[in-house]
């Protein structure tokens, strides 16, 4: 699967999805740093690429669609954000992929638990 880590993602989220056998690229590689989350919602969007990030505001189903995308996968760390915090939202998620497609859908993962908004429904 084409996955695309936002910014605030660090290079051992690169690491765990690679070793899972995706194909990853980076906000940072792309100089998208920085950008506004339109841009980077329709760089997705365009690549075929599933957002991978820790900004909430991609959570926001009016503002950017699911439907019109790959997928935006939303990591949810609670109040500390910190490496293994990380580690462990995606391996979550890389565990729940395996049975369902998060193409055009918004997915919310929390410890213990992985909210699927598909891209037809409204919040």
């Amino acid at each position: 699967m084409k996955f695309k880590l936002d910014e605030n993602i660090g290079r051992r989220g690169l690491e765990v999805l690679k070793a899972a056998g995706h194909d990853v690229m980076t906000v940072r590689e792309q100089d998208l740093g920085g950008g506004a989350d339109e841009e980077l919602f329709n760089v997705c969007a365009a690549e075929g690429r599933v957002l991978i990030t820790l900004d909430h505001d991609f959570g926001h189903v009016l503002r950017f669609p699911p439907g019109e995308s790959a997928g935006i996968v939303v990591l949810e760390l609670g109040s500390r954000a910190t490496l293994q915090a990380i580690v462990g939202r995606l391996r979550d998620f890389l565990a729940v992929l395996q049975s369902q497609s998060v193409s055009g859908a918004l997915w919310i993962v929390e410890p213990g638990r992985v909210r699927i908004h598909l891209g037809d429904e409204q919040e």
